[in-house]
């Protein structure tokens, strides 16, 4: 699934920004779209650093595998931050592009990507436990404001 949501998605950028560009779409959903596509790529990075500092990550392998259970920092707001950046760059590349055929492949897109977080949830299961049990009970898939005043609340002491 997630092979398929690259290829859509590289689909849309190349269709966003050298084929159907708008540009006399509307300018505050395109800053918008700049916006997002920022944060996007904060969501998308910063987990590698986190994950090969903290994730127990055996010389010489891909940060993703990890050994050991992560959720401090980022993973402490939400547990998808990858996926959340991927899926805010798919709304950003719509956003700025202002074409339907963009919107489409992102909407796809996104479908294939929360399915494959759904699919992550899973997996990360058998392989932490109950500790990942726990972990989703605490910390939202991709819901970044609920996370933030999950997080807030739990530092408050309630």
């Amino acid at each position: 699934m997630s092979g398929i949501a690259g290829i859509l998605t590289i689909m849309q950028y190349v269709i966003a920004f050298f084929i159907f560009y708008n540009p006399a779409g509307c300018w505050a959903l395109r800053v918008f779209g700049w916006f997002i596509w920022v944060i996007s790529l904060v969501f998308g990075i910063l987990p590698i650093f986190i994950l090969r500092r903290k994730g127990g990550v055996p010389k010489g392998k891909s940060y993703i595998e990890t050994t050991v259970f992560v959720d401090s920092e980022l993973y402490a707001i939400i547990r998808h931050p990858q996926y959340l950046g991927w899926i805010m760059f798919n709304l950003s590349m719509a956003m700025v592009a202002q074409n339907w055929l963009v919107w489409t492949l992102g909407v796809v897109s996104i479908g294939l990507v929360y399915a494959t977080i759904l699919d992550s949830d899973y997996q990360a299961l058998e392989k932490f436990g109950e500790a990942y049990r726990c972990y989703m009970q605490r910390v939202p898939r991709i819901n970044l404001l609920l996370g933030v005043i999950r997080l807030i609340r739990g530092s408050r002491g309630g």
